[in-house]
């Protein structure tokens, strides 16, 4: 309870099981990510409750076969990988699936987040899946144009390559109206994003809108808001 930043994580670890695990913080606690992976291979994460002011769990380079399942999220800024591209020479990430999660007025459902300059990073098989989103700001986004400051970003696009992204079955309501959010690097479009499945709705009665920068996918099934991929 009440980490002064982040409350657990592993960096160089392989084959971890985390289960029923709890983690608070109040959601304006700055920096308190909940639970984060960096440089490790074939982590779990499931049964369990992170309530913080930042990441409910935040997925770093070099981070593989990581899943995560039956998490209740909220508050907090989601589920999110990244931010990447940090360095010029970083490892990528690969084989993520986030599945059967609940998320509770976050700041973010599931999000991959990139600085926008050179990286030799990448973002590659993830699958969320089987996802509730409860009041959620951006459900579902990807933010290849992150630089807050606007220094360090001498290029103004991402290096990082993000490619086969499955979003699949998940509903609920966002609290804006932009409920899809693939905003992908200027120079690398994001490739073999799938939608499926997607119901999201605006909670203040509109009809809620996806926007695509330079993303290319398939779409499949219901997919509320109407998809903007590009095929």
């Amino acid at each position: 309870m009440n980490s002064q930043m982040s409350h657990m994580t592993l960096k160089g670890c392989t084959n971890v099981a985390v289960r029923n695990i709890k983690l608070v913080a109040p959601g304006n606690s700055p920096n308190t990510d909940g639970f984060g992976v960096q440089s490790s291979t074939g982590i779990t994460l499931t049964g369990s409750t992170i309530q913080t002011g930042d990441d409910c769990v935040s997925i770093g380079p070099g981070s593989r076969n990581f899943l995560i399942s039956k998490l209740n999220c909220g508050p907090g800024h989601g589920v999110s990988i990244g931010s990447l591209a940090k360095t010029l020479n970083e490892d990528g990430v690969e084989n993520v699936t986030v599945s059967d999660s609940v998320f509770t007025g976050t700041t973010n459902g599931v999000r991959i987040k990139s600085w926008a300059r050179a990286s030799t990073g990448f973002v590659n098989k993830v699958f969320f899946q089987n996802l509730i989103m409860k009041n959620v700001q951006n459900p579902i986004i990807i933010d290849q144009n992150y630089c807050p400051t606007h220094q360090g970003c001498p290029t103004e696009h991402s290096g990082v390559k993000i490619s086969q992204v499955t979003y699949r079955n998940i509903q609920g309501t966002s609290a804006t109206q932009q409920a899809m959010n693939l905003a992908c690097s200027k120079t690398n479009p994001c490739t073999g994003i799938t939608l499926q499945d997607i119901k999201l709705t605006y909670n203040k009665g509109t009809p809620a809108s996806s926007y695509c920068f330079n993303a290319v996918g398939t779409s499949l099934g219901v997919i509320q808001p109407t998809s903007c991929l590009n095929r």
